[in-house]
């Protein structure tokens, strides 16, 4: 767990949690513990608080007055504060609570709970139980539903589930939907769909019966997972038992439909949905325009657009996008610009997706103009490129040789633009290298090595291709050398990459060796492994030594693309007799 928070930390305190509530709840009745008296003047949170200062303001405002807001008025600070995102700033305030013996109820206490676990700092939320017990404030659910959350969000499920099966078996207190409805997402979410199934069944078993809410999280799931029958089924269930399905139901399914091109399915879905009074909202609209984009089907994408605003629904900026997107992977630009300029027409201010769609499309079509005109008009926007923007120009930018370019908005990127990733790294190496500036992109990469940045085996395969296409075997196999040195294990691209370039020197011993040595570290080579060194053996005419390499690719089910047939064809018609070593050419092969 984050900050080492492991929940057996904990287990000295929760055995005590259910004797103690029940103990305070035969004590007293459930009340909160608030200050008595009323705020001379009242306070209107939606046009005081506008920002962090604004609150802390009020806040040092209503711990002076006389006498001292009840705490409702208090958990509604904080709450505004939680809605603008300024979690540490309620966990200060509160200290300045409890420096000033202002009385602290549950509510407060769970506020300050979710603050921590929004922070994703669970391990604080958890010190807080014994004040519970010390201030004889009783455990609600809320409170651990609140810690559930939050050890799910720190990717923490085993001490998520743990901690619900505590408050279970020890009866801590009454799990409600809202609980249950936690841990089913959290599960979910981390792909654990069939326990989530499984919780749901339990759930109705017990005397909390599931909702539509539960319901719909695992039918979301099954979605997900392709698992579209068992979602159906689910949802028929529902149906039976008189929960019937709501927008998000039919959601999940329809978009689950889309993906798999059941469109004949997403009609009778749609059509079962208007019979129940619940009209398709441009989410679900969108959903199935995503899915015929992806099919290519924009036309009937934007039929279906046409068709949401002859009902009353509005498309949104997504949905554009999602057509822009359409037209571009079809590489019909001026359609895609067409749906650009519509959006804006309709005051629909673009958005960075936006802007990154259309230069993306620009330059898989290498105009390139067009895609640097784009990035100039973002910033006139008031937009800032992402990331993903910067990636897409700088890949198109080398892929068409403009390396001057390339240079100017990389060193853009690099002073007013967002932190490169390890992808924006990559695509200024693998640029750098195939414009044969070998000494510039060994610079760069040394210089990223030094600052420690973060980089992946991807990354290093990109630096040992370049330097293999070069010509650079020897830096190249000192980069391979060093991998298991820095902890990065070589997959089967990385020792395809190196036996490419053993064979491209005509070191045929060597990628053999490489070969062999990827398969006793559990990394078998693939098809494309077997083509390299087959054309690499073809190339130096060691028509002999290959015998081996055609048995095992037949033994493996792999064949030839049509650049290893075509080599062969070439040497066969100037020597017949490799025929003969070639293990069942005609029924294993085909070229």
């Amino acid at each position: 767990m984050a900050r080492g928070l492991s929940l057996r930390k904990y287990n000295a305190i929760i055995p005590l949690l259910s004797s103690a509530v029940r103990s305070y709840c035969l004590l007293h009745t459930h009340k909160s513990i608030s200050v008595k008296g009323k705020i001379g003047v009242p306070i209107n949170f939606d046009k005081e608080v506008k920002c962090l200062d604004d609150a802390v303001s009020l806040f040092n405002r209503m711990v002076r007055m006389k006498p001292i807001p009840s705490l409702p008025v208090f958990c509604k600070l904080f709450k505004t504060m939680l809605s603008m995102k300024h979690y540490s700033a309620v966990v200060s305030l509160f200290q300045e609570m409890r420096k000033l013996d202002i009385p602290i109820n549950d509510f407060v206490l769970n506020i300050l709970i979710n603050s921590y676990c929004l922070m994703h700092r669970s391990d604080c939320s958890f010190s807080l139980l014994p004040f519970y017990l010390k201030s004889g404030i009783p455990f609600n659910v809320v409170t651990f539903a609140t810690l559930i959350r939050g050890l799910f969000a720190e990717h923490n499920l085993n001490d998520a589930v743990e901690l619900f099966k505590k408050v279970v078996r020890e009866n801590i207190c009454e799990p409600n939907v809202v609980m249950y409805g936690t841990v089913m997402n959290g599960l979910s979410r981390r792909g654990h769909t069939q326990k989530a199934l499984s919780l749901l069944r339990l759930m109705e078993q017990g005397n909390t019966k599931p909702d539509v809410y539960e319901y719909s999280i695992v039918i979301d799931a099954l979605c997900k997972d392709g698992n579209l029958d068992a979602a159906i089924n689910l949802m028929n269930e529902m149906k039976q038992k008189g929960i019937p399905p709501d927008i998000v139901t039919y959601g999940s399914l329809i978009d689950g439909l889309c993906k798999l091109g059941q469109w004949e399915k997403v009609r009778t879905l749609f059509s079962e949905m208007v019979n129940l009074n619940i009209y398709p909202d441009v989410c679900i609209f969108t959903m199935v325009i995503d899915g015929l984009c992806k099919e290519g089907k924009v036309e009937a994408a934007e039929e279906v657009m046409e068709h949401m605003i002859k009902k009353g629904v509005e498309p949104n900026i997504i949905t554009y996008n999602v057509i822009m997107d359409g037209y571009c992977l079809r590489g019909q630009l001026d359609r895609a610009r067409r749906i650009f300029d519509i959006m804006i027409d309709k005051c629909i201010e673009p958005d960075i997706f936006s802007y990154s769609t259309l230069i993306n499309g620009y330059c898989k079509k290498k105009k390139l103009a067009k895609a640097m005109q784009l990035l100039g008009e973002i910033s006139q926007r008031g937009l800032k490129p992402s990331t993903v923007t910067y990636n897409t120009i700088l890949h198109g930018l080398f892929e068409v040789g403009r390396i001057g370019d390339a240079k100017g908005v990389y060193a853009e990127m690099l002073y007013a633009g967002p932190k490169p990733n390890i992808c924006t790294h990559s695509t200024v190496l693998d640029g750098y290298f195939r414009c044969g500036l070998v000494e510039e992109a060994m610079s760069l990469f040394n210089k990223l090595e030094r600052k420690r940045e973060n980089t992946n085996i991807a990354f290093y395969t990109v630096v040992l291709n370049g330097l293999c296409k070069n010509g650079k075997l020897d830096e190249a196999h000192s980069v391979f050398e060093k991998l298991s040195l820095i902890g990065l294990t070589p997959d089967v691209r990385t020792y395809t990459t190196m036996i490419t370039g053993f064979c491209l020197q005509g070191l045929l011993d060597e990628a053999k060796s490489m070969l062999r040595k990827m398969e006793d570290n559990g990394c078998p080579p693939n098809n494309v492994t077997y083509r390299v060194i087959l054309q690499g053996f073809l190339r130096c005419s060691k028509f002999s030594e290959m015998e081996t390499f055609m048995k095992e690719m037949a033994d493996r089910g792999f064949s030839f693309d049509a650049s290893t047939a075509e080599l062969l064809v070439n040497i066969v018609r100037e020597n017949p007799s490799v025929l003969d070593i070639i293990p069942e050419l005609h029924s294993k092969n085909k070229y």
